[in-house]
């Protein structure tokens, strides 16, 4: 395959990925300006920011299935096109019912096209040490737009108009289309036989409930009979999904890659990045916002920079990964993030930005070296659990997210409570104290990372390994 049109092809995958990460927070800070233009409830805004989330981690294994069946190409194509449409819907959308399916609808294209996208990379890119660049360069789009996105949104709200979050996606979508069919090879089908429809219905339904769960836990109260409800549905079918996989001939996932220490230590780590940067960056917005008197733009704004480091910083990470090791890489990341959360615990009133910025900055440091663990989780399985790996990847990453917003939030709430004086100080005790819970619980992924990743080799050891031939699905 000729080389630039490799590069074009990683353009294309990481501008679908970029579209789905930002759309995971765009709506976030445009809330008030859709509530006024449509006259929504407040159970209407809540869902037209929870459909997508809901969707989106609920349907992302299943999305990894067709991956492997159909094709890495075909799945990220078939999901750009679901997912570009439904923007459109949302953004010329007249009533809050449209909206919440589009959005809905907008989960479904997500959760296809992001298990493909990361498949892709390893199959345009066989050669370790260029598909550790390529990694890197994905993982810092992404990066960047998890803090463009409330930058983007408050703007265009702000602006121009609230519908524009969505339509700005319309010439994304069809460009990153073209990119497409002209850079990726065509292919024949997945190597994986069937869509082990028991399989996926029950994997769907427990994420579905589990996510339902942790995003109205806190509004509905956690021990309230629907929530309860949920927990008791997501535990069910994960047990009736793992009876399935054991029983089928054909699995959707091969439970045995679980008792791989890579595979489900990689998993765990980027499960406590996501826990540190979900949950971080949802409560510090808030304290910005509260406390130092931000504006929402501003507060969107006050994490570009954390962002643009992060950027950088995940570009950096598969040298660093070639030369020390995957496990001293993402072991160092996770300790700096750790080491920055418990900085920023230390602010409270009377706080400036130039007081934070070199502990967002370091953060981003931190965060951005946890990149290479995209490739070694993904690496670790062979190519036709590829789409499979990568939606567990990703699920560890949304559940583990949900996990940090929600754990944060019952320490803040419950510390606040127990705390005296006026409601700021007793808000700034809770905040403080959830900063320092999650600086201790993200470093608890520094010896996870040590020992799992432990055993894998530096991309310098296997570069002149003998490549294996490019074959695209």
């Amino acid at each position: 395959m000729d080389k630039n049109r490799r590069w074009w092809a990683l353009v294309a995958v990481a501008l679908g990925t970029f579209m789905t990460y930002l759309d995971n927070n765009v709506v976030n800070v445009a809330l008030p300006s859709i509530q006024r233009d449509l006259a929504l409830s407040i159970s209407g805004l809540e869902w037209i920011a929870s459909a997508y989330v809901l969707v989106f981690a609920g349907l992302l294994l299943a999305g990894g299935r067709v991956a492997d069946v159909l094709g890495t190409r075909t799945a990220f194509l078939g999901g750009l096109a679901v997912f570009t449409l439904a923007s459109v819907a949302a953004g010329l959308a007249q009533n809050q019912e449209m909206l919440i399916g589009a959005r809905a609808v907008q989960g479904v294209g997500a959760a296809l096209l992001t298990p493909a996208s990361l498949a892709l990379i390893p199959q345009l890119f066989p050669n370790p040490r260029e598909r550790g660049t390529a990694i890197g360069i994905w993982g810092a789009v992404g990066a960047l737009a998890l803090a463009i996105g409330p930058f983007t949104g408050g703007w265009l709200s702000q602006h121009a108009s609230w519908g524009w979050i969505f339509l700005i996606n319309a010439p994304i979508g069809v460009a990153t289309a073209i990119l497409t069919l002209v850079s990726v090879p065509a292919g024949r089908r997945g190597l994986a036989r069937g869509f082990d429809l028991p399989g996926v219905l029950t994997s769907s339904v427990a994420l579905f409930a589990l996510t339902y769960a942790l995003i109205e836990g806190e509004s509905r109260g956690w021990t309230s009979g629907v929530i309860l409800a949920s927990f008791a549905v997501a535990a069910v079918a994960a047990i009736g999904f793992v009876v399935i996989e054991l029983r089928s001939a054909n699995p959707m996932m091969d439970l045995g890659m679980l008792r791989q220490r890579v595979f489900t230590g990689g998993l765990l780590a980027m499960g406590l990045w996501a826990f540190g940067v979900f949950g971080i960056y949802f409560y510090t917005a808030i304290y910005l916002q509260n406390v130092l008197g931000f504006s929402p733009t501003e507060a969107g704004s006050a994490f570009v920079p954390m962002a643009l480091i992060m950027a950088v910083s995940a570009t950096v990470a598969p040298r660093l990964e070639a030369r020390f090791g995957a496990a001293r890489t993402v072991a160092v990341g996770l300790g700096i993030m750790a080491v920055a959360i418990f900085g920023i615990a230390g602010y409270g009133e009377g706080t400036t930005y130039t007081d934070l910025l070199p502990w967002f900055l370091f953060y981003g440091v931190g965060g951005g070296m946890l990149v290479p663990l995209n490739n070694v989780i993904v690496g670790a399985l062979p190519a036709e659990r590829a789409g499979v790996g990568s939606g567990m990847l990703n699920v560890s990453r949304e559940v583990f997210g949900l996990l940090g917003i929600t754990i944060l939030g019952a320490i803040l709430t419950n510390r606040a409570n127990a705390a005296s004086g006026a409601e700021l100080h007793r808000y700034l005790s809770g905040y403080q104290f959830s900063l320092v819970v999650a600086a201790v619980l993200v470093a608890v992924g520094v010896p996870v990372a040590l020992w799992s990743l432990r055993s894998v080799r530096p991309a310098t050891a296997v570069e002149n390994a003998e490549p294996q031939q490019l074959e695209l699905v």
